[in-house]
């Protein structure tokens, strides 16, 4: 299995070559479905550890870093959980589809 940083070249070389080629859509399809986004996330209340999908969590950005945050339930114990969100955990969540309130005009 090749990592995701292969290059084209290499793929395409070697006795297991992968065809780079892509098939145009025609009028009216749509691409193939991306596998969804999941990021893993802890309970500050139960400690639990698991996996959420983008739907699942909320990013807050506010006028600071300390009104900047992210926010989910907990599938184990029920609890809001509110987690701050630095500059690369923004860029993630945005990045990968959660939903984001914007608190302030840039």
């Amino acid at each position: 299995m090749s990592s995701p940083t292969t290059s084209a070249a290499a793929r395409t070389s070697g006795p297991h070559a992968e065809s780079t080629h892509r098939t145009p859509l025609l009028d009216g399809q749509t691409p193939p479905a991306a596998a969804p986004v999941m990021f893993r996330a802890g309970c500050s209340d139960c400690r639990g550890r698991f996996e959420l999908a983008a739907g699942a969590l909320r990013l807050v950005l506010g006028a600071s870093s300390r009104t900047t945050f992210y926010s989910f339930t907990c599938p184990d114990c029920g609890a809001a959980v509110r987690k701050p969100a630095g500059e690369r955990i923004v860029e993630l969540l945005t990045g990968g589809g959660v939903r984001t309130l914007r608190l302030h005009r840039p």
